[in-house]
């Protein structure tokens, strides 16, 4: 028997043991060491919105162009759409266990890149976003009034200027979604009767409040071109 040899030489057997410890510790240095092995398959999130649109105009107009560009991508197993009536989109990537996915993040990104010209142009404006991250929630904060003193609106506003930027500075944290995301905006009503009489269409109107909607710098007294000199600029 194999285990008698070693029971009757001790020595060998200690001499052995020693040997085979000290291999290990020198393949410590070049085998690969996994605190939390992968067992979850790594996802790719992208995110769009088309304000003003139903969720069948945003699936028809933005999520077929972008699931028929992104289907197909390297060790991607299956992808899924969400489109809310709120004007949003979300669709998840996953992919095989293994895949890098810094890598599969640009990956994604390419393919979405090729998808903006068939998309409309206020998605374009506002932007596709594109982040590995997983949809699942690790954790939800509720901020709110004790006396209601402050509404929804400044609350969300607060939330975005002091909370969010905050929690996506923590080690681990792919993203902070605010559900309620209500920020200061104008809303505007027309009157289909009168922009008939001055043969106006709503796509008039708001080309012109974005016209109006801009910031000019208001540039520094006693600048050029003035040749005279002056005591305060």
């Amino acid at each position: 028997m194999i285990s008698e040899f070693f029971i009757r030489r001790p020595i060998f057997a200690t001499v052995l043991s020693i040997i085979i410890t000290l291999a290990g510790f020198a393949a410590m240095r070049s085998l690969p060491i996994e605190q939390y092995p992968q067992i979850v398959p790594p996802q790719v999130t992208v995110t769009a919105v088309y304000p003003g649109a139903s969720a069948e105009v945003i699936a028809s107009t933005v999520a077929a162009p972008l699931e028929q560009q992104i289907n197909g991508v390297d060790n991607m197993l299956y992808l899924q759409s969400t489109s809310a009536g709120s004007g949003q989109i979300s669709i998840n990537v996953t992919f095989k266990i293994g895949t890098d996915p810094d890598q599969a993040t640009i990956n994604v990104n390419n393919r979405v890149q090729a998808a903006l010209a068939k998309m409309p142009a206020e998605v374009r404006q506002i932007g596709v976003t594109v982040q590995k991250q997983s949809p699942a929630f690790l954790k939800v904060i509720a901020l709110y009034s004790p006396n209601e003193s402050v509404d929804q609106v400044t609350m969300s506003n607060y939330a975005t200027l002091n909370v969010v930027d905050e929690l996506q500075r923590i080690p681990g944290v792919g993203s902070v979604l605010n559900f309620i995301a209500k920020d200061y905006s104008m809303r505007v009503w027309l009157h289909p009767d009168k922009l008939a009489q001055l043969k106006l269409t709503p796509s008039d109107v708001a080309a012109a409040i974005a016209e109006q909607n801009s910031q000019f710098a208001a540039g520094k007294v006693g600048a050029e071109p003035m040749d005279k000199p002056n005591e305060f600029s």
